[in-house]
């Protein structure tokens, strides 16, 4: 590409933006005399809108921060064309994304997002029609509660194989919790088994969850200049398109390692039965067409990417808050004896028996959700909410974290208080709901697996071990910040140091059977 043609291109876009800025202008005139005005936002800035007004970190923070500004739990923005909702209020996230679900269900294409290759294959990022509906099918088929009950001895060998870890290598406990969701999922799907984080597949789906970062209006010019996406990724300056083809990559390897991984297993008639092994064994007898193989591939994919971030942000979340609140851990372990006794490990037939760490994983979800502003959905129409219009292709987020530290609704939100799940009597209260896995049509599809595994996580590391502050050379205990980091695709804490250590020799010996199965 010439620099005459690159001229042109800048010009042709330079060309575009006005026009669309002027057409946004005179629409927005007309549509507010019509219908009535905007919801309240920041200044708009001329020509870009507010395009730079959107962190590409904290940004659930960040709105909070806005809302108080400018008074209001609806804000807007706008940003070369695109209209941008963001919704602090849990109330009015589910009158728009749950009962106003049918015209609040698109998702918003971001040009970052098409150049990974990720709108034709994850179903997180797919706009709303045929194709969702076909791979969300899929997925309530293999990810309603009862198919998920099927898969909890799966759940329970890899929990016992995480407390082997800890028991064997305390201090590596950030490096097991990573492992543990994976692992899982891996097991699950594709009978693949993992036992490093230098798997090929770990590392692949490592590296393209990198792409996260190219999502938000500013993270990469592209968003902003969609035409940026069409220049070759060779081009001097076209950092994000570069970085958006190595991504798109590791996701082609993410899905190909643990498939060709089956395939090659059933040739050697050493596969384990999971859910891609059926799936093949089925296409061989003619029960399943390309299509329904490839949805089933995609499925795969998106669960797997999902799963990890969402549970390690949570694990991590755990032994940070128990480490720093011994007296939650004591309830805790109190009712787990209470209940269990000391001579076998938690199931997850004792979850309803155990209010008070149900409690615990309530308030670890509520306190860090791990997607503070989650994935915008889009209005596929215009819409007027509390007098104010939002129009037609509005990206719409839904601020968590707004939501989950709500003080109108939970009582000091930034301490960490399992017992606001509870009632006078220490039974569970009707607070129920986990606004981490998201609302409405486009909620996480993996909620009932991520709720198990993280739940009996919890109840088994309650159940064996004690954990607090470590300590340094001189026995001086070294404090844990609170100091957490956005990834730009999920929320976790920051590395930090912790005491772990076996509750009582039967408790190791307990830890140590269960590694064994």
């Amino acid at each position: 590409m010439d620099l005459q043609t690159l001229t042109t291109l800048a010009s042709r876009s330079l060309g575009a933006i006005l026009l669309a800025s002027l057409a946004k202008a005179l629409y927005s005139f007309l549509k507010t005399k019509e219908r009535g005005p905007y919801p309240p936002g920041p200044k708009a800035k001329p020509l870009i809108g507010n395009a730079f007004d959107f962190p590409a970190k904290d940004g659930g923070q960040h709105f909070v921060k806005v809302g108080r500004e400018i008074n209001s739990d609806l804000i807007y923005l706008s940003a070369l064309g695109t209209d941008i909702l963001v919704l602090n209020k849990r109330e009015d996230a589910e009158e728009l994304l749950e009962r106003r679900a049918r015209a609040y269900s698109g998702r918003v294409q971001i040009p970052a997002m098409q150049a990974m290759g990720w709108d034709a294959i994850n179903i997180v990022f797919m706009d709303y029609g045929d194709e969702w509906r076909a791979h969300r099918k899929a997925c309530q088929q293999l990810l309603n509660q009862d198919k998920t009950r099927s898969y909890e001895t799966v759940y329970l060998r890899h929990v016992y194989k995480l407390l082997g870890r800890l028991l064997d290598a305390p201090e590596g406990f950030l490096h097991h919790n990573e492992l543990f969701p994976i692992s899982i999922t891996l097991d699950t799907l594709y009978g693949y088994q993992v036992n490093s984080l230098d798997d090929p597949v770990v590392i692949a789906a490592q590296k393209s969850a990198e792409g996260t970062s190219l999502l938000t209006p500013s993270a990469a010019y592209m968003n902003i200049f969609p035409i940026l996406g069409h220049i070759p990724p060779w081009i001097p300056g076209s950092i994000a398109r570069r970085k958006a083809e190595e991504y798109a990559h590791w996701t082609r390897e993410m899905q190909r390692i643990p498939v060709e991984d089956v395939k090659h297993r059933m040739r050697d008639k050493t596969v384990v039965a999971s859910t891609i092994s059926d799936m093949l064994e089925r296409k061989s007898a003619g029960e399943v067409s390309p299509k329904e193989e490839n949805i089933l591939y995609n499925v795969a994919y998106t669960l797997y990417g999902a799963a990890g971030e969402t549970t390690v942000s949570s694990t991590g979340t755990f032994f940070h808050m128990i480490a720093t609140h011994p007296d939650v851990q004591k309830k805790a372990q109190e009712e787990i004896e209470r209940i269990i006794g000391t001579k076998h490990l938690p199931t997850f037939e004792d979850r309803t028996s155990l209010p008070y760490v149900e409690a615990i994983y309530r308030e670890v979800m509520r306190y860090n959700p791990p997607g503070h502003l989650g994935v915008p959905h889009k209005t596929m129409e215009d819409d007027v909410h509390k007098g104010y219009f939002i129009p037609k292709g509005t990206a719409v987020f839904a601020n968590i974290w707004s939501m989950t530290h709500d003080a109108e609704r939970y009582t000091d939100p930034y301490e960490f208080k399992p017992e606001r799940f509870l009632d006078e009597n220490g039974l569970l209260n009707d607070d129920a709901r986990v606004l981490a896995y998201g609302l409405g049509r486009r909620a996480c599809v993996g909620k009932y697996v991520a709720s198990a595994t993280v739940w009996i996580m919890i109840a088994s590391v309650l159940a064996c071990f004690t954990i607090g502050k470590a300590k340094d050379e001189h026995a001086n205990e070294i404090e844990i910040n609170d100091e957490y980091e956005d990834n730009g695709g999920g929320v976790h804490k920051k590395p930090f140091k912790c005491s772990i250590v076996p509750r009582s020799e039967l408790a190791r010996k307990l830890i140590e059977e269960a590694a064994k199965i």
